[in-house]
């Protein structure tokens, strides 16, 4: 048996760790596969860290339940097919849906894992323009897309994140999350925990702002344990704190010249001190105070929130207030602070000038009018157009590695609606599970050895600069295409060319207008040079590459085709282990997008929102209902979307479905065993875990679970199904700034079963 090592990007979460994967021949001597992975020690990002996710790579390359040939649904079962014979199909039927009644008649979900993948970043988007729609949902208004709203209004561009310096901070303050067990998220770091150790070392510290006692809470030198769904008036409080007691940092850090809004923003939070929002939260007024003091004291910290302060019914006003207080104590876009990413791909530095700003509402849901927000609508918001008649109603549905029916609320009205009503639904997915089982045709991408991996949209997001690029370990069987050609034949044939074209040309022509327009910026390295002399120096290679090359060349380190020293994709290919660019360094206010051209603080819709947040403080409105208690999610360590309970290394341990209850609630309610969870959409019978990690009031469900639906081939995960945490909410609450559903914090009423 012949054995090799191959080098390869993890795929599994943002921590974007390189692994050194071992390549055997098949003991039949029909080919390869990965028989095991561990850290690559010369990985220039990871430095050889590997979690237990990047350990199962293996198993997840050889699932059996892979889908390797698409499937196509005839008289209700489903059959497999040729690629020519589906990808036809797909777009015969979508066509037929499109020209019916128009390109916003096809719904387009985008689920998570495409932000680790080259056809997800680089080419989604290119399919959505080629069916014309607006009718566009993701996994961002289930996650992260407050943040992406805060940021556009404070910087003129949702994706202008900042992020926390954690290998040059002072003090970490992490709210709503558990990077020791997630790996981190909307920050791209790989080994947390390690990270968080050389904190402690160089004399920094850590507060953790959580209801819960996590594995990151159990490290941290101060842990505030707020009522769920109250973080922004917590910060809004920190904010009032910072102001009242002068607190502010002199010049801002530095930036003050680029900030404006800071007197009006004293002005409308002056009310919301830490004694008025103290009984709201459950947090003494005082410790709020000692929070703000702390924060102000500390040479250089970073305020870093996640998925509990966005997904809450104040989930957008908790990010900008975040962002608001790294501003005011001089922390950002400063080392130790927060500062915003240079992935290599990033457009070369342009001169500051004034933007178009932020906007949201560009277009409104049909049914409930939620405004668009980032170019998407909210995904709690599909069954409703799917269900209700009339002009513009969803008819087919178009799934790019997403699970909707069981990452969504009330998951069973959309599988109904799918069922009843969608007239054409097609998935590029490797799964036959909760979502796609009500597909009429699935494409399944390769294997993830066989495909190339480059991280274009996570390096956007990363603590420190590198590029590296993993090429396929393993070849694709003879005539499979690769998740980037099935999407791109989609396109040509939905853009009147045929599925039968070649599909370089959509990458051709990508490339042509992006040159085109750059030669047109006074401003880019390439301004005034000759189209095709750029591309005739991309190289010999397929499309993905030569424009990996270009967007290389034209970025901040590229080589600007030739005209300075700087990056081609060849030094990418000849640095297996990547290249490192270096730390994080200030980019104000070149990026900043705003009609100002500066650092909005105060934006007018943030600021209207205050005075929801003060009638909640009001109304009283987290105090407890007679037997109600308030339901938070919870991330594990082996886990992070739903497919990955099928990996028999991912099961077990503390990956387990349990509704977490503090003793006091469990005694209480008489609970022990099993428990009885109802919810505004539904009841659920669940093992109970019985732990003061989490706090009296609260209990805790893990989401991806409830794999019960006979339909599907997920059978690891049916084994122990566990049961889905979003059969009990319905979808009626949003953050109205961001669409995005409150999935914590959410009222639920427990009882022995």
């Amino acid at each position: 048996m012949t054995r090799r090592a191959a080098l390869r990007i993890c795929p599994l979460c943002e921590a974007t760790c390189g692994l050194s994967l071992v390549v055997d021949r098949r003991p039949d001597g029909s080919g390869e596969q990965v028989t095991g992975a561990r850290g690559d020690s010369e990985d220039v990002f990871s430095h050889g860290y590997l979690c237990p996710k990047g350990a199962t790579f293996p198993q997840l390359d050889n699932d059996p339940d892979r889908l390797d040939t698409p499937l196509v649904k005839r008289d209700g079962r489903f059959v497999e097919a040729g690629w020519d014979e589906a990808l036809h199909l797909a777009v015969e039927r979508l066509r037929a849906v499109i020209d019916a009644h128009g390109g916003s008649s096809v719904g387009f979900y985008i689920g998570n894992p495409n932000a680790h993948t080259i056809a997800g970043a680089m080419y989604t988007p290119v399919l959505a323009k080629a069916i014309g729609t607006c009718s566009v949902f993701s996994a961002s208004t289930l996650d992260q897309m407050p943040k992406q709203v805060a940021s556009g209004y404070l910087y003129g561009r949702a994706g202008t994140f900042a992020v926390p310096d954690i290998d040059r901070t002072d003090h970490l303050v992490v709210i709503g999350a558990n990077p020791v067990v997630s790996n981190g998220s909307v920050t791209t770091v790989a080994d947390f925990p390690g990270r968080l150790n050389a904190l402690r070392h160089r004399g920094g510290r850590l507060t953790v702002i959580d209801p819960v006692r996590t594995r990151t809470a159990r490290l941290a030198d101060t842990h505030i344990a707020p009522r769920p769904g109250t973080d922004a008036a917590l910060l809004a409080g920190v904010v009032s704190c910072l102001f009242d007691e002068d607190l502010v940092a002199e010049d801002l850090g530095g930036i003050a010249e680029l900030v404006l809004g800071v007197e009006e923003l004293r002005r409308e939070i002056a009310d919301l001190t830490p004694e008025k929002v103290a009984a709201y939260c459950d947090v003494p007024a005082a410790d709020i105070r000692r929070l703000a003091r702390d924060i102000a004291a500390s040479p250089t910290a970073a305020v870093y929130g996640r998925l509990g302060t966005s997904t809450v019914e104040f989930g957008t006003l908790g990010s900008w207030l975040i962002d608001a207080v790294n501003i005011l104590t001089g922390n950002l876009d400063s080392p130790g602070g927060v500062m915003f990413p240079t992935a290599p791909t990033a457009p070369a530095p342009r001169p500051a000038r004034p933007g178009r700003g932020f906007r949201t509402g560009r277009w409104r849901s049909r049914v409930s009018g939620h405004p668009e927000v980032a170019g998407e609508l909210p995904a709690v918001a599909m069954a409703e157009e799917f269900e209700t008649p009339g002009e513009g109603q969803l008819r087919a549905l178009v799934t790019v590695a997403g699970n909707p029916v069981l990452s969504a609320p009330d998951g069973a009205r959309l599988a109904k609606a799918l069922d009843d009503v969608a007239e054409f639904v097609v998935s590029i997915d490797p799964y036959l599970n909760e979502t796609t089982r009500h597909a009429d045709v699935i494409l399944p991408p390769p294997r993830p050895s066989q495909s190339p991996h480059f991280d274009a949209i996570l390096d956007n997001l990363a603590v420190r600069a590198t590029v590296r690029y993993s090429p396929p370990v393993l070849p694709r069987e003879n005539g499979r295409p690769d998740e980037i050609e099935i999407i791109e034949r989609l396109v040509l044939g939905l853009s009147g060319m045929g599925v039968d074209a070649d599909p370089g040309l959509v990458d051709e022509q990508i490339i042509a207008a992006t040159l085109a327009k750059e030669v047109r910026d006074p401003h880019s390295p390439v301004a005034g040079r000759d189209v095709d002399t750029l591309v005739a120096m991309l190289p010999d290679a397929p499309g993905h590459l030569r424009r990996l090359d270009m967007m290389l060349r034209l970025g901040a380190y590229g080589d600007a085709f030739g005209a300075r020293d700087g990056l081609t994709f060849a030094d990418v290919l000849a640095a297996p282990h990547g290249i490192d660019l270096g730390p994080m360094r200030p980019r104000l206010p070149g990026i900043l997008r705003t009609e100002s051209g500066k650092v909005e603080l105060a934006p007018g819709p943030l600021v209207g929102d205050l005075a929801r947040l003060r009638a909640a403080l009001d109304a009283g409105a987290t105090q407890a209902e007679a037997g109600t208690l308030l339901l938070v999610g919870r991330r594990h360590l082996r886990s992070n979307n739903s497919w990955m309970h099928n990996l028999p290394g991912l099961l077990g341990g503390t990956n387990r479905c349990t509704l977490q209850i503090h003793p006091d609630d469990a005694a209480r309610l008489g609970v022990d065993g099993m428990a009885v969870v109802r919810g505004p959409a539904g009841t659920l019978t669940v093992p109970v875990e019985i732990t003061d990690d989490v706090r009296p009031g609260v209990v805790s469900l893990p989401h991806g679970w409830g794999h019960d639906d006979s339909a599907t081939r997920l059978h690891v995960a049916a084994t122990d199904p566990g049961v889905n945490v979003n059969a009990l909410n319905d979808g009626s609450r949003l953050d109205p700034l961001s669409g995005t559903a409150v999935l914590n914090g959410l009222r639920v009423e427990v009882a022995p079963a």
